[in-house]
């Protein structure tokens, strides 16, 4: 039978069936029918056949995957059940009345004859990420897609004169040095004018005695963007690409003519070249500008963030090249690292630092002086730069965080080892440390060891989830929208700390969980799915959520800068469609559920 006037009413009232014409309603009406559960009742279970689309009208219902595991808890309002339809299989979920409800059965073909006739309910079911845009950017792509494979090479006793014949006869500005260890080195057209005309040098001597040993290289996964950043900021012309040992590429300055004139590598060619903070600073300035440029042309929040974070990464490598010529040689060796969202290489149009220096266990008291102008010097012109000073003092100026490698080996140990709320929050932050400058020798093992350490200790652990959870997304009750209820932001929603945060520590728990390497968070959940601590279906989920957070994040940022503000965090989801803040909460409902679970020591895994 039809639904009563009531329930048509309150269809009318829901998006995105609010779209519809009165008559439209009418004949939906007709084909939908309303049932009442009770408590405890089952709608249906994973493998049932998929033959509806669900409203809640009252009442609550219960979402969990194949390992019963909550997903989500639904109210009024709600649909569900389009998963299994819109993928024609059967149900990979179960859905149980937690509260007595009545639910408007949508027949499938009823809901497939919605979605071919009304756009706006096609719009509202898609839940697939937005398409990426047409525009031919070479810069976002991986450099696989671009380099020349397979490149000439030689062996490293080939007579120099044999290795220039072969580059004359294949016109080529360069030649890899293999042997059956590897790739070695690389020699190109400078070196041969440089080392062997201009020098003299023996021209029947072996190639390896001119070539570049151990030059600078990158895989096959890196972005061309990468490539034209490292070739401008240290002045090469020529980028190995090697996988493990294994030379697979290279790529030219030929091969990247088309793109050159990306505004990121100019910005970053620039900053590599300033004379000081204060030429620097004029080309940072630039930044909100360049995030609208890449924002507006479709691309992906982490490439977009990635290109923003190589522009710090490159004022860092300056900042420290200019200390040390004002203040000489550094007396022994040092790392500077960047954690937080520069470490996880996930900065945005708004970012303070976070850093820290680790020095060589042979430093002196006498010498520390030295690294405390040194990180005076840079974190005084990355503040001129924008990147404003860390509220909580993480930066390599507080003596705490210039330390020996043993001192810093002593932190984790004892972080781990006893697991206070300090030692909690220090823990997360200096899991998100990156190498920028300096020698990265003294990072090497540390990352794995301290994972590896902190693995096996559950009290730790154990922490360090109850510590995930301090930011929650911001859902009230029934799992609504709950906006800041007071100050210079209320009415507003923090899409930093309730929205991305909450992802970020999750994807730090699983790190933790699967002693996984990566550092960014898209990439840690993609390596947690790869490793079995997020199942399939629970992995998918929190990267679609992930996306979304993070994609409408940049794209406020971008409409406060457009609109000649300071980009800040901050949301007034009055200025989002239905169809926007209905699913900016289905994806905070997912974040909610995977903190749930992994709070309840169930994890997510399927």
């Amino acid at each position: 039978m039809p639904l009563p006037a009531h329930l048509r009413q309150f269809l009318a009232s829901v998006h995105p069936y609010d779209s519809l014409s009165d008559a439209d309603l009418d004949t939906l009406a007709q084909l939908c029918t309303a049932t009442d559960y009770t408590t405890g009742d089952t709608v249906f279970v994973v493998g049932d056949a998929a033959e509806n689309l669900y409203v809640i009208a009252r009442g609550e219902v219960e979402i969990t995957d194949e390992a019963d595991v909550q997903i989500s808890i639904l109210g009024p309002r709600n649909s569900f059940g389009e998963r299994a339809l819109l993928r024609d299989e059967a149900a990979s979920r179960t859905a149980t009345v937690t509260q007595d409800c009545t639910l408007i059965a949508v027949p499938a073909d009823t809901f497939f004859a919605l979605i071919d006739a009304h756009a706006p309910v096609a719009k509202f079911f898609d839940r697939r990420r937005p398409p990426r845009s047409d525009q031919k950017d070479l810069t976002t792509l991986p450099v696989g897609q671009l380099m020349t494979r397979d490149p000439m090479t030689c062996a490293p006793e080939t007579p120099i004169r044999d290795a220039a014949a072969q580059m004359h006869t294949k016109r080529i500005s360069s030649i890899c040095v293999s042997d059956a260890q590897g790739f070695r080195g690389i020699v190109t057209l400078r070196d041969m004018t440089g080392r062997v005309v201009a020098e003299g040098h023996d021209a029947g001597a072996p190639v390896s005695t001119i070539m570049t040993e151990d030059p600078l290289t990158l895989g096959p996964t890196a972005l061309v963007t990468d490539v034209l950043h490292l070739m401008v900021e240290r002045g090469i012309g020529h980028v190995p690409i090697v996988e493990g040992s294994d030379l697979v590429g290279i790529v030219t300055q030929t091969d990247l003519t088309r793109a050159q004139a990306m505004s990121s590598a100019d910005l970053v060619g620039r900053v590599a070249k300033a004379a000081d903070a204060g030429e620097m600073a004029r080309a940072t300035a630039q930044i909100p500008d360049l995030l609208v440029q890449l924002v507006e042309a479709g691309n992906r929040h982490e490439v977009v963030t990635r290109l923003i974070t190589d522009i710090s990464d490159t004022a860092t490598r300056r900042l420290l090249a200019l200390a040390e010529a004002e203040l000489g040689p550094p007396p022994v060796p040092y790392l500077w690292l960047a954690c937080g969202s520069q470490g996880r290489q996930e900065q945005t149009g708004v970012s303070d630092q976070d850093n820290c220096l680790i020095l060589s266990d042979d430093v002196t008291e006498a010498q520390m002086p030295y690294f405390a102008e040194l990180a005076r010097y840079v974190s005084d012109g990355l503040d001129t730069c924008g990147y404003f000073y860390c509220p909580g003092d993480m930066m390599a100026t507080n003596p705490r965080w210039c330390q020996p490698l043993r001192v810093w080996r002593e932190y984790f140990r004892g972080w781990i080892a006893t697991p206070n709320p300090e030692a909690q929050m220090l823990a997360s932050v200096m899991f998100d440390l990156r190498p920028i400058g300096g020698d990265q020798s003294l990072f090497s093992n540390l990352q794995e060891t301290t994972l590896a350490e902190a693995s096996k200790n559950s009290i730790f652990t154990a922490h360090m989830i109850a510590n995930s959870l301090k930011h929650q997304p911001p859902l009230g009750l029934l799992r609504g929208l709950a906006t800041i209820r007071s100050g210079e932001h209320r009415n507003q929603l923090d899409l930093k700390h309730n929205g991305v945060v909450p992802v970020v520590d999750l994807g730090r728990v699983y790190t933790l969980q699967g002693q996984l390497s990566p550092v960014n968070t898209r990439a840690r959940l993609e390596a947690a799915q790869k490793a079995s601590v997020l199942s399939p279906s629970g992995g998918a989920d929190l990267l679609s959520a992930y996306d979304l957070i993070a994609t409408m994040r940049l794209d406020n940022q971008v409409t406060q800068i457009k609109a000649g503000a300071r980009p800040n965090n901050y949301l007034d989801p009055a200025t989002l469609s239905d169809f926007e803040r209905s699913h900016l909460r289905d994806a905070f409902v997912v974040v909610k559920t995977m903190q749930s679970a992994v709070g309840s020591g169930k994890g997510a895994l399927g």
